[in-house]
């Protein structure tokens, strides 16, 4: 092998060609989308099972990645490895199920060596393939070509433009059934629970707020003093201020504190009767702990008091708990 060459002008144009070869291969993979692709679409909407993705080499890693999305997004699916399909694996794959096979050449020996046992269970086979006359095509219920003029590698040897439109084709079918299905957002979330979506669409006020013995809570006559211990104790830079039997009034925040020094400096020994807001900003427990963000956003403020449907008190939810749960 010859030294690397470092010459930065045949580098970006080696990149660039490389890109417009694939891009010119998705053009050709577009322009020759047609009823197949919609038959294609009709099994695996009709299969009761799960799509079954296989392929070795690097189809195989395209295939994961398939197998990948479409589960994702509404479409039960795995993968396969075909050479471990025929040394047991290939029990994974049932008659409810149908079998999306990847081969550039279809002809890769691991996958037709599986072909009798896929049409015994007379599961539906979709192929993949850039050689429509090739084995696997052939004894396909459907047939995709993903044929491309060359790949991009330069020595037209290394699967690039090939396996880029097979993982674009993969990708077309992956969103023609999530449209096909009506797949939501919120489906998506449940899904990607640990994933910041499935959190903004998930997580709720009510599992994110401050309650019980957490929650700041002063009555009615209290006088600063013992207020500010009560801000500092609970740590959340503001106290509810509830009647003596323990009805919300109002809150009371550093931002009052700060106003109410400026305002009057010897102001230790007065109650909070003077310094409350009476008509704190609420959210209600059931709502997404993104419109507390949003909302939190509009207004301006750091806390938010959490309030059932008679403006009883249930507790209070600050910016740092949103970002602590990667919902802000």
């Amino acid at each position: 092998m010859a030294e690397p060459s470092l010459d930065p002008t045949a580098l970006l144009r080696t990149g660039r060609e490389t890109l417009r070869l694939e891009r010119e291969a998705l053009c050709a993979l577009e322009e020759r989308l047609d009823e197949s692709f919609v038959r294609a679409c009709e099994l695996l909407l009709a299969c009761r099972g799960r799509i079954v993705v296989s392929g070795m080499g690097k189809s195989g890693i395209i295939g994961k990645k398939i197998a990948a999305t479409l589960a994702s997004t509404g479409s039960p699916a795995l993968f396969l490895h075909p050479a471990e399909g025929s040394h047991g694996d290939l029990g994974m794959l049932t008659r409810e199920d149908l079998l999306l096979a990847l081969s550039n050449s279809g002809e890769t020996a691991e996958l037709l060596a599986i072909l009798p046992v896929v049409k015994r269970l007379a599961v539906p086979l979709i192929a993949l393939t850039g050689r429509p006359d090739s084995t696997l095509a052939q004894r396909a219920d459907v047939h995709l070509d993903c044929a491309v003029a060359r790949e991009a590698c330069p020595l037209n040897l290394a699967p690039t433009a090939s396996t880029t439109a097979s993982l674009a084709m993969g990708d077309a079918l992956a969103m023609a059934l999530l449209e096909a299905r009506g797949f939501s957002a919120e489906d998506f979330a449940l899904s990607h629970p640990g994933g910041a979506l499935g959190k903004r669409l998930l997580l709720r006020v009510d599992d994110l707020m401050r309650r019980g013995e957490q929650l700041p809570k002063v009555r009615i006559g209290t006088l600063l003093h013992d207020v500010i211990l009560e801000m500092s104790g609970k740590g959340m830079g503001m106290t509810t201020v509830l009647d003596q039997e323990g009805h919300l009034l109002g809150i009371f925040t550093d931002g009052d504190l700060r106003r109410a020094i400026s305002a009057c400096p010897d102001l230790w020994e007065l109650p909070i009767d003077h310094f409350y807001h009476p008509k704190p900003l609420c959210i209600a427990a059931d709502a997404l702990a993104a419109e507390a963000v949003a909302q939190m956003e509009a207004h301006q403020v750091s806390v938010l008091l959490v309030c059932g449907p008679d403006s009883e008190l249930l507790g209070a939810i600050s910016m740092h708990d949103l970002l602590r749960a990667g919902v802000a």
